[in-house]
């Protein structure tokens, strides 16, 4: 098995950082770094390969998945809204891809159960209507994680100060799927 993980934005948050907290200045940039490698560390360590590229571009990104001999494809971002009450995880899939609807329940269970976020489950892109752009350009069963809000005065301090947690969830997340797989 082989895991291709896609933090968001651009590395380094050069030219693009993602969503900013405007009162701590926490990039979604450098969290998602930090949480894709981790939970690369984490994969690894249980024998599934894993590769990570974060870029600002998109293309890029989808070329470099679909080039990689991946099963799976996984893009970690941080939401954001302009009122500070959002809050919470939401996990997206491609609408038609029940495996991708799986990967993201499987992930999002992990998230919310391990750091009790509030949880605002999974969501469906449909191309040409809502379609993320990696979900739908990817050639492999595809999820785009929304880790929690980088706007919101709670989520923040968990993405400062618990990355190391989303990493393992998302990881667990993956094993979840595999042994779900596996059974059917």
């Amino acid at each position: 098995m082989k895991i291709f993980i896609n933090p968001g934005h651009a590395p380094e948050g050069i030219p693009d950082p993602g969503a900013c907290n405007p009162y701590t200045g926490l990039q979604e940039s450098e969290v998602v770094f930090c949480v894709g490698e981790k939970a690369a560390d984490y994969l690894n360590a249980v024998g599934i390969e894993t590769e990570c590229l974060q870029s600002d571009s998109l293309e890029e990104v989808c070329s470099a998945a679909n080039g990689s001999g991946a099963e799976l494809f996984i893009s970690i971002h941080c939401n954001s809204a302009g009122t500070a009450d959002a809050n919470g995880t939401e996990t997206w899939a491609c609408a038609g891809s029940a495996a991708g609807s799986q990967l993201a329940q499987c992930i999002n269970n992990q998230i919310v159960d391990s750091l009790d976020t509030t949880d605002r489950g999974v969501k469906i892109a449909t191309p040409g209507v809502n379609g993320l752009y990696v979900l739908t350009n990817t050639d492999m069963p595809a999820v785009l994680v929304e880790l929690a809000f980088i706007s919101n005065a709670e989520d923040v301090v968990l993405l400062t100060e618990q990355q190391d947690e989303f990493a393992r969830a998302i990881a667990r997340g993956v094993t979840d799927y595999m042994n779900e797989s596996e059974e059917e």
